[in-house]
């Protein structure tokens, strides 16, 4: 299984350095969006500083949702999934790889989101290590639903518009717990922040094990 993780992970992050899609279209959109909602917030130190924390995560989500469409475009073509279902690679490998490219892919936007959260709206985090900690907590459970959700409907034809509108309100929980453990980082509230990373480990867990074990019956269905 971690062989096949490994494997499969390498091919998506290998396809993306050669497209760069990433870093033409994910990564604009991502900050594109920051920029807007920081336009829209005026320009008030202490309402951008408030608001910093859930427009982050509101712009990750929101990429979350691009980089899972990208991951299974790539496998769009005629042929494609039907040969990766009979390369005998395990599935729950297949699902560790796509969504381990996932993450590192949110991780590194999520740099870059960072240091414009920095610049845009002044926020200086306190608590490094827990806003770290609920950044990797929280990246674990997009990447793990958004491929779960990706491949619940990647053999529609409408998967374009039903992926966003299945995965979106599922992450909901990521949404509130990381902008507020996010909040408390930038507060130095410790002990509120650590409550708070107790709703995404559950979130990360879960979905991971969703996928490892459904995910050889999904990749059958479609």
């Amino acid at each position: 299984m971690w062989r096949d993780a490994l494997l499969v992970a390498g091919k998506d992050l290998r396809i993306e350095l050669r497209s760069r899609v990433a870093l033409w279209q994910v990564l604009p959109f991502a900050v594109l969006a920051l920029v807007l909602f920081a336009f829209a917030l005026g320009p008030s130190p202490v309402a951008m500083r408030r608001a910093a924390p859930g427009l982050f995560w509101l712009a990750v989500l929101f990429s979350t949702v691009l980089a899972t469409q990208r991951s299974f475009a790539v496998e769009a073509g005629e042929g494609t999934r039907d040969g990766l279902r009979l390369s005998g690679l395990d599935p729950a490998g297949i699902f560790l790889g796509k969504a381990a490219a996932v993450f590192v892919q949110l991780a590194a936007l999520e740099l870059v989101l960072w240091a414009g959260v920095t610049l845009l709206f002044g926020v200086r985090i306190h608590a490094t290590w827990l806003a770290v900690i609920a950044c990797l907590l929280a990246t674990v459970g997009l990447s793990s639903a958004g491929v779960v959700y990706g491949a619940l409907s990647a053999g529609l034809r409408v998967r374009e518009t039903l992926l966003p509108l299945l995965v979106l309100p599922i992450l909901a929980p990521v949404l509130l717990a990381g902008s507020r453990a996010w909040s408390a980082a930038i507060d130095g509230a410790v002990s509120s922040g650590v409550g708070w990373l107790r709703i995404l480990a559950p979130f990360a867990v879960a979905y991971l094990a969703v996928g490892v074990a459904l995910y050889g019956p999904l990749q059958e269905a479609g």
